[in-house]
C-alpha cells in the first residue's frame, strides 16, 4: 500500500515552525545533564505527544518536533536525529541507541537543479518493544513491527515484520524472535 506523501519546499526563509523547533532543540541540548525535569518540559512542548518515563540524551535534533509522538518508557541515546516533515510514531517500551537517524524526508531524483528546493516526507511508524541499534537509519515510509530488533549499523528501507531481527544495508530479516533469547 502506498503511504501518503507530504510535499515541502526549502525555498525562501525558514518557517517560524522550524525556527521555533530549532530554539527548543538548542535549549534542550544546552541544559545541564542532570536537569531531567527541564528536559522533560522541553520535550513535552516540542513533541506532538509524549508518554510517561521518556528520556532523550544530549545532542538531539529534529525539524519540527510536533510530528514526533513517543509512547511510555521511551529512551533515545546521544546524537538522535529525527527529520520529521511527516509524522513519526514510536510505541511503548522502545530503546534507541546512540547515533540513530529517523528520516521521513526525501528528495526527488530529477531534475538535479531542483533537488535542493523541494522534497517530500512519508510517515514512519515504530511499534511497541522495539530496539534500534546504534548508527542505524530508518528511511521514509518504514513501519517496524512490535517486538523487533534493528541491529547496529542497519539501513532500514522496507517494512519490518513484528517479532524479528533485521540487520545490514539494506536491512534484511536474519531471525524470528520466538521466545526470550
Amino acid at each position: 500500500m502506498e503511504k501518503e506523501k507530504f510535499e515541502y519546499s526549502r525555498e525562501g526563509d525558514k518557517s517560524s515552525l522550524t525556527i521555533d523547533a530549532g530554539k527548543l532543540v538548542q535549549e534542550f541540548n544546552s541544559l545541564p545533564y542532570e536537569d531531567f525535569q527541564g528536559k522533560k518540559k522541553i520535550i513535552e512542548k516540542l513533541f506532538g505527544s509524549v508518554g510517561d518515563d521518556v528520556s532523550i540524551e544530549h545532542n538531539f535534533h529534529c525539524d519540527l518536533g510536533f510530528n514526533i509522538h513517543v509512547g511510555n518508557r521511551f529512551y533515545a541515546g546521544y546524537n538522535f536525529t529525527v527529520l520529521d516533515v511527516s509524522e513519526v510514531r514510536i510505541g511503548d517500551n522502545c530503546l534507541i541507541a546512540p547515533n540513530v537517524g529517523i528520516y521521513t524526508a526525501a528528495h526527488y531524483i530529477s531534475p538535479p537543479e531542483e533537488r535542493h528546493k523541494t522534497g517530500y516526507g512519508i510517515p514512519i511508524t515504530i511499534g511497541n518493544n522495539v530496539w534500534i541499534g546504534g548508527h542505524s537509519v530508518i528511511l521514509p515510509g518504514v513501519t517496524i513491527g512490535d517486538n523487533s530488533i534493528i541491529a547496529a549499523g542497519s539501513v532500514v528501507n522496507k517494512d519490518v515484520p513484528k517479532n524479528c531481527i533485521v540487520a545490514g544495508n539494506p536491512a534484511k530479516k536474519i531471525k524470528d524472535i520466538t521466545s526470550k533469547l
